[in-house]
Formats: structure tokens, C-alpha cells, sequence
């Protein structure tokens, strides 16, 4: 019986990483079909933004009720998880609790500690199920929620009360099952939480309690491997993703913007014609900005996939205060899904993306959405996890003004001028600085 269990175990697991890994693929080409962007230097400051944004959770205590709250759910699942290691080698070995001989006594404390984590993730997925759902606070219930996204977030809290109770349950059968001396079932000492539980299996007979731990073991570890392929579905990936994503965060300045090196020669051309080099080469034109998720970096593509849908930056935004249509975390739901569809568009055509007549700008993200942004950097500084939604959202605006030509008529006047007078006003270049007369009289 236990040669059957072993080897059933080992397929499921193998079954459970084939399909993770053939996703992460999937996700790795869809990053990759950005362009490319050089991160390289400073790796002090690189590892220091993972430890406090990744690891410590740093911005998710701007809020720190809700910070706190966070911690827990995600120290303490990813501790809990831990265990699996344990559950793995059981499986793989058909033992039971295998480490418990080697730690003697301390094996009784870590388990105490995986239940205070488990009781405590437990709690805060039923209170964060409650502030979506009952208080329904207002940015976890905005339009670009609607449908799957809120549906995803109600399921993976759901999955993972589910996990923490298979837990608790089983390590309350188990005592039962140690009280009543059954075999193979070794005393680890009270457990702190699963105990309070273990008076309601008392009763039951030594085959129902193995019946019930072994049910809740196979569950447990059957749903850890159901929510590894879940995870790269969902905006719960941010789990795996927020590490190289804060590593490979850019360092400069938040507001510095980066000026095109084609733009910058040409008005010093304007202004410096004699720079103009004689035997210049004519240069192929070049896409300015973005269109679609191929004109935008790889950074760009990682951040869409590192959204935690948390909604923090669109709360921040003073243009989504006002009315407007603008909503950081859409604009980075919608280069997700871009990149989604035509990942599985290439995958189906043999690994070529034939044009299929869309792009992220006018199909995704409307004009009217751009425009409403000021660039005032209020959704970089909100991010938990340092993702730039400014940072496509200007790419898509260059492309517009510069691609295409379309842009508020406001701003024409304004360019007109820039072109023939070097600045916003219309003033002749030579008169432009007699305002500073006035301070020498």
C-alpha cells in the first residue's frame, strides 16, 4: 500500500512541475518580446530594494494596519510552506512526520510555530474576504475589477483558509491518533492551535482518524500543487515575481524622465546648426515611444506581471480622484492581458505572432486615459512593489504626439512655438529674456 502511495505521489508531483514549468516558459517569452533595457551596477542598493520591498514589505506599511495584516498572510504562508518540504519527503519515502526523530523536542516547537502562522493566515484571509466583500472597501472595488480579477481575489483567499484548515486538521487528528498510541504515529508534544480540535476527534475510532489525517494530508499537499499552477493565472504570480522586479528597479531619480538621444540631437541641431556633422549618415527612422507591448522594455512587461492588483497607485492618482478615466493599475491589468493574448497567439501559429490588427494603445488603453495623466509620479511613490506605470504610460503618450501627431489641440500652439522660438511662449528667441531687464533698474 505504501509502494502505491509513493508512487502515486511522486506522479502527481512530477505531473504538478511539468505544467508550472511549461507556464513559467510561456511567461518568460512574453517578458522576453520586450525590448531591451540595460539594469546593471550598484548591486548594494539593488539587493537592499529587494530585502526592504520584496522581503520587508516596506510600502505596504503607508498603511499599517493593513501592512500588518499583509506580513502575516504572506510571511506566513510562504513559512508555512516550509513544512512542505517534510509533506514532499513523506510522500516521496512513505514516512510519516520523518524529521520528528532528528529534532526530538524542537520538532514539537516548529510545528507550534507553523500553527500560530497558519491560525494567523487563516484569520487575515477571512478579514481581507470581509473588507472586499462586506465593507467593500472602494480601490478593491473599482470597474476594472469587474469579472474575473475580483473573482480571482475571493478565490485565492478562499484556497488558502482551505489549506490552513487542512493543516490544523490534520495535526489534530494526528494527536488524536498519537493519545490513542496508534502506529507509526510518534508523540511531538501539544500542539498550540490543531490542539483546541483534537477534543472533538476523541471519540472516533483509530481507522477514522487515519482516515481523516491521511485525507487531509493527500488534500493539503494535492492543493499546495493545485495553487503552484494557479499562481501563474493569477495576480498572486506577484509572490515570485516582486523579487526580481524590485531588484531590477531603476535608480534614478523617481521624477527623471528619459529624454530620446534622436530628440535631443535635433534641437540642438535647430538651435547649433553648425553642429550639424557634414558627413552625417541619414539614420532609419525609429519607432518614438510605444504602440504595443513589443515597443515597450522587458522592465516594462516584468512590472504588468508583478501587479498585485492592490490598487494603491489608482487611490493615489489625482486624475482618478477627479472622474477621469485614468487608472494606473488598469493600464497595467491591460499590458498584462496584451502580452497574455498574443503569447497565446504565437504559441498557437508555431511560436510566430502573425498582426492581428490590435495594439495595446487604442485596443487596451484608450487616448483619453493617457491624456488625463500629468506625470506627477504619485503611483510610482504608492507601488509596493517599485512597478513604474508612468513609465508606459509615457511611452504610449510619445508615441501619440510624436508617431502620429495626435495630441490635445491645446498643445499645438505650444509645440509651434518650441519649434520656431525655443520656447513655450511666442516670443522671439531675441526678446525672449527682457524680463530680466526689469531686475537690474
Amino acid at each position: 500500500m505504501h509502494l502505491a502511495q509513493q508512487i502515486l505521489f511522486i506522479l502527481l508531483a512530477a505531473v504538478a512541475i511539468w505544467i508550472f514549468a511549461k507556464k513559467v516558459s510561456f511567461i518568460r517569452r512574453n517578458i522576453n518580446m520586450g525590448r531591451d533595457e540595460q539594469f546593471t551596477g550598484n548591486s548594494s542598493e539593488r539587493w537592499r530594494n529587494t530585502l526592504l520591498m520584496a522581503f520587508g514589505q516596506k510600502r505596504m506599511f503607508d498603511k499599517p494596519f493593513v501592512g500588518l495584516m499583509h506580513f502575516i498572510i504572506y510571511a506566513g504562508f510562504v513559512i508555512i510552506n516550509i513544512e512542505i518540504l517534510e509533506i514532499i519527503l513523506d510522500g516521496i519515502f512513505g514516512t510519516h512526520r520523518l524529521f520528528a526523530p532528528f529534532l526530538g523536542g524542537f520538532y514539537g516547537f516548529v510545528i507550534n510555530f507553523f500553527e500560530i502562522l497558519a491560525f494567523g493566515v487563516l484569520s487575515v484571509c477571512v478579514a481581507f474576504l470581509i473588507r472586499r466583500n462586506v465593507m467593500r472597501v472602494g480601490r478593491l472595488n473599482m470597474r476594472e475589477l469587474n469579472g474575473w480579477p475580483r473573482s480571482d481575489a475571493n478565490l485565492i483567499l478562499t484556497f488558502e483558509i482551505v489549506l490552513m484548515t487542512l493543516f490544523l486538521t490534520m495535526n489534530a487528528t494526528d494527536k488524536a491518533l498519537q493519545l490513542k498510541g496508534a502506529e507509526h504515529y510518534l508523540q511531538t508534544g501539544d500542539f498550540v492551535v490543531s490542539g483546541f480540535l483534537t477534543p472533538l476527534f476523541e471519540n472516533f475510532s483509530v481507522n477514522t482518524l487515519i482516515a481523516i489525517e491521511r485525507t487531509c494530508w493527500w488534500l493539503h499537499i494535492a492543493g499546495i500543487f493545485v495553487f503552484l499552477n494557479y499562481l501563474p493565472y493569477s495576480k498572486h504570480l506577484h509572490i515570485v515575481t516582486a523579487f526580481p522586479n524590485t531588484y531590477y528597479a531603476r535608480l534614478d531619480p523617481q521624477a527623471k524622465m528619459q529624454n530620446m538621444p534622436e530628440i535631443q540631437r535635433e534641437v540642438l541641431y535647430a538651435m547649433q546648426p553648425e553642429t550639424i556633422p557634414t558627413d552625417a549618415p541619414a539614420e532609419e527612422h525609429k519607432r518614438f515611444g510605444a504602440k504595443d507591448v513589443m515597443d515597450l522594455s522587458w522592465k516594462n512587461l516584468l512590472d504588468a506581471y508583478t501587479c498585485t492588483e492592490c490598487g494603491r497607485c489608482t487611490e493615489a492618482c489625482p486624475a482618478n480622484k477627479t472622474g477621469k478615466l485614468l487608472s494606473p493599475r488598469k493600464v497595467m491589468m491591460d499590458t498584462r492581458d496584451r502580452m497574455e493574448e498574443i503569447g497565446n497567439k504565437r504559441d498557437k501559429n508555431n511560436g510566430t505572432f502573425e498582426d492581428d490588427g490590435k495594439t495595446l494603445l487604442y485596443d487596451y488603453i484608450t487616448t483619453e486615459e493617457l491624456w488625463a495623466c500629468t506625470s506627477c509620479q504619485a503611483c510610482v511613490q504608492a507601488c509596493p512593489v517599485l512597478i513604474n506605470p508612468l513609465h508606459i504610460i509615457n511611452q504610449l503618450k510619445r508615441n501619440l504626439a510624436l508617431e502620429e501627431s495626435k495630441q490635445p489641440a491645446e498643445w499645438n500652439g505650444m509645440y509651434s512655438n518650441i519649434e520656431n522660438n525655443f520656447a513655450p511662449w511666442k516670443f522671439s528667441p531675441d526678446e525672449r529674456a527682457n524680463w530680466a531687464f526689469e531686475m537690474n533698474s
